[in-house]
């Protein structure tokens, strides 16, 4: 039996056992993040490295049809200036990496869209199972943008040319193809994803944890966290570009966008 569940913003929290479930939830949103969600999964994930009973957590989304689809676009467009956009992507980045190096093992649980800064988020998870209905893609391209993180562990996860597709191209694909590439590792019927990822996680649960925490780090010992600081500022300058303001109106607008910007150095 789950146990009430803890509000943390727009995340749900809740405790099976050793297991804890972190959802995302604004299902009528796809699960669409906003600036604050964050900082709040960030000291989400912190409480349950600090609690004494947790020793797996899973990520998913709340409803039927979305992990998350990234960043809620309305918010993004209200960061207006330099300050803002620099704290919104150290902010963001500052979250994926407690997922990375969190000394909890983290699986998502991808039970339909993850796009943008939820398959980003999937790339900083330790294990990723996908319900057969998921989705992954990092479009921001059609914004102007690019995904800081994501360009960042993708290719170390899928492959350069495989990144490059995706970020150019803002190419979405299916579980199956999710699994050849490697951004999947297990693909279950969508009834079975939660069922799938809870037992999985007891049985990562059962193991030592220290011999989590160690095998962690020593499979993560050739990230380089320096690039994170040059991924912040080359964002936070992209997003003030036209290119970036016309992406965002364009979305924002329902229309397609119209891209001038020949080059950026």
């Amino acid at each position: 039996m789950l146990s009430p569940p803890p509000v943390a913003g727009n995340l749900l929290v809740t405790s099976q056992g050793a297991v804890t479930i972190i959802s995302f939830n604004r299902p009528n949103k796809l699960n669409a993040i906003r600036s604050g969600d964050w900082a709040d999964l960030r000291n989400a994930i912190g409480d349950l490295e600090r609690d004494g009973h947790t020793r797996a957590v899973i990520i998913t989304g709340a409803g039927d049809q979305a992990f998350s689809v990234g960043g809620d676009i309305a918010d993004f467009a209200e960061l207006n200036t330099l300050d803002l956009r620099r704290a919104f992507q150290s902010d963001a980045m500052r979250t994926f990496a407690a997922v990375e190096t969190s000394v909890l093992p983290i699986i998502a649980a991808v039970n339909g869209w993850a796009l943008g800064g939820g398959c980003e988020l999937t790339l900083a998870c330790d294990i990723v199972i996908a319900s057969d209905r998921a989705r992954f893609g990092m479009p921001e391209s059609i914004l102007g943008l690019v995904p800081g993180y994501g360009v960042l562990r993708a290719p170390q996860v899928i492959g350069r040319q495989m990144t490059k597709m995706l970020v150019m191209a803002a190419e979405k694909i299916d579980a199956q193809e999710a699994l050849r590439i490697g951004l999947v590792q297990r693909i279950v019927p969508h009834a079975e994803l939660m069922p799938s990822a809870l037992a999985l996680a007891a049985k990562i649960a059962d193991n030592s944890s220290c011999a989590h925490v160690v095998g962690k780090k020593l499979i993560n010992r050739g990230i380089d966290r320096a690039e994170f600081d040059y991924s912040i500022e080359a964002l936070t300058v992209l997003q003030s570009t036209d290119d970036a303001r016309e992406g965002i109106s364009a979305f924002l607008e329902k229309r397609q966008p119209r891209f001038r910007a020949r080059s950026f150095r």
